[in-house]
């Protein structure tokens, strides 16, 4: 099953916003965990004993006996164990370079169309990033599949651990700093230069630019790949910031709000 595609794109983008003269961008923002859309559904496939089909990974099918087994397609895990427990929980386990670093359960309702995905992250912080996904059935789980199988909407984030959805930036001369509690920052200029990223394995390179009086357009690289392009507009009274985020690695768009606090 999926595990955080919308984090790591929230954490991919984190918000470059400021010019020299909007002093009232700067400071402490968080994600309105209500206003999260991601309208693309995911597609699982389950099937004898192996996982066949999921975004998240490339190198599939998985074996799923509870062992780690190798996989490629995201820089912030390399092995991943997948164990069924019964019909309506399925455990998900992911390392990188041999320690744990996610632990997602998954939990199917008894009307088999909804999925309660309760996760603690760490790919980019020793402290992890904790909460849940909550999925909605949009499509059934093909013949001879298991019940998690299907493809599904994301329909609404809960408890959210503040360190996952809460990021400070600030201009610093003709430049802007970003900072978050999970350790990820950088300071890039405005004029579409591009910097280093730090703290996060999935990104290395960030470059920002304006594109209108509230318009703001990121693009992060790994290397000298893209892999994200976010377009952020901000309100006129500095309060919200309206993402439009576009990972190229899914072929997925995700919106969101930030609220300053």
């Amino acid at each position: 099953m999926k595990k955080l595609v919308f984090l790591c794109a929230f954490a991919g983008f984190l918000l470059p916003f400021a010019t020299l003269a909007q002093s009232k961008l700067d400071g402490t923002w968080k994600l309105d965990t209500n206003q999260v859309h991601d309208p693309k559904p995911l597609v699982i496939l389950i099937r004898d004993g192996m996982l066949e089909q999921d975004e998240s990974f490339t190198g599939l099918p998985i074996k799923i006996d509870g062992e780690f087994h190798p996989v490629s397609g995201d820089p912030r895990v390399d092995a991943v164990a997948l164990k069924i427990v019964d019909a309506r929980h399925l455990e998900i386990n992911s390392q990188k370079n041999g320690r744990l670093v996610e632990m997602v359960h998954i939990e199917l309702s008894a009307d088999g169309n909804t999925t309660t995905e309760t996760f603690s992250d760490s790919t980019t912080s020793p402290t992890p990033v904790t909460g849940k996904e909550i999925f909605t059935r949009v499509a059934a789980a093909p013949p001879g599949s298991e019940a998690f199988s299907g493809s599904w909407r994301l329909d609404k984030l809960e408890g959210m651990s503040d360190n996952g959805i809460t990021f400070t930036f600030k201009a610093e001369g003709d430049s802007v700093r970003m900072a978050s509690p999970t350790g990820q920052s950088y300071t890039a200029k405005l004029d579409g230069t591009e910097a280093p990223f730090h703290g996060d394995p999935g990104i290395t390179v960030v470059s920002l630019k304006r594109s209108g009086p509230n318009t703001y357009e990121e693009t992060d690289k790994l290397g000298d790949k893209v892999i994200s392009v976010s377009r952020m507009i901000v309100s006129g009274d500095g309060t919200t910031m309206s993402v439009e985020t576009h990972d190229l690695r899914t072929d997925r768009t995700f919106k969101f709000v930030a609220v300053k606090q």
